[in-house]
């Protein structure tokens, strides 16, 4: 598959998130930098323009549900929870202390605007699938998005939870793949080839359409039209870059668990995103 990348320089909005992260990192002095900047755009456009959620009732039975699956990711939907008021920004600072609420995986219960304790890579589409069979049966419109992470998509469950989607029609259900091509280890490509991944989607009984990952417009016309089909679940393959926005962390996979910076690093960081 050729890459769908072609997006923009990173906008103000963009940069300001991914220093969110950087600066909750380190203050942890942990995390998952690579990952979260892949998703950035992603969250960003779900919360800024497509989710109904009410930040103070976070709990409003009519909010659409999302569920980062890939929870190792989750300092990137901490700092758009953060951003839009879920819970305050100096909260951030607090991240993977031991009375923080913001744990190195998004706990349910836990974190205002978190839907399902995630991290246990591959379960999340799985619980999607239960909200978007009970939305149905208490006939009410509110959606599912689960982003998953494409390593992520290795696990069988996720493949079940698709065949059970595809078999109930779940246009509620949206299935949402970081593609950024490298897992913790290696590339996607040589550890365990995802190709044709779009295809595989639409054996499974979805309707798929690949978008650039970090192009902001694109992605609102790709979540905005959603449902594509009435009768199927859709899936958006999201062509992104680990590591957006961090040159020596971009395509690196040896940046999927780096989290001690040194000196010389954080001055590349500044220098990408703007100092704190």
């Amino acid at each position: 598959m050729t890459s769908l990348l072609s997006s923009p320089e990173l906008d103000k909005r963009s940069l300001a998130l991914r220093r969110l992260v950087v600066d909750t990192m380190v203050a942890a002095g942990r995390g998952h930098l690579g990952p979260a900047m892949s998703l950035m755009e992603i969250v960003r456009v779900l919360y800024d323009d497509i989710l109904r959620v009410r930040p103070s009732d976070p709990a409003w039975a009519g909010r659409d549900r999302f569920i980062l699956s890939k929870g190792h990711g989750c300092l990137a939907l901490y700092s758009i929870l953060a951003d839009k008021g879920f819970f305050p920004q100096k909260t951030l600072q607090t991240f993977c202390q031991h009375d923080s609420i913001l744990g190195g995986h998004p706990e349910y219960g836990m974190v205002p605007g978190v839907e399902a304790s995630t991290g246990a890579l591959g379960h999340g589409l799985s619980i999607g699938v239960g909200l978007s069979l009970a939305a149905r049966i208490k006939n009410q419109n509110w959606r599912t998005f689960v982003a998953m992470g494409d390593g992520e998509i290795n696990e069988g469950s996720v493949w079940e939870a698709a065949m059970a989607a595809g078999k109930h029609k779940l246009s509620n259900l949206t299935a949402i793949v970081d593609y950024n091509k490298m897992q913790s280890y290696g590339p996607t490509s040589t550890v365990l080839d995802l190709e044709p991944l779009a295809d595989k989607w639409r054996a499974f009984g979805f309707f798929v359409t690949e978008v650039d990952g970090h192009d902001v417009p694109a992605l609102a016309h790709a979540f905005g039209n959603l449902p594509n089909n009435e009768a199927q679940p859709t899936c958006v393959i999201c062509h992104t870059v680990k590591g957006k926005g961090v040159p020596p962390a971009e395509h690196n996979a040896n940046w999927h668990h780096k989290n001690k910076l040194n000196e010389d690093e954080l001055f590349v960081i500044d220098a990408a995103l703007g100092s704190a």
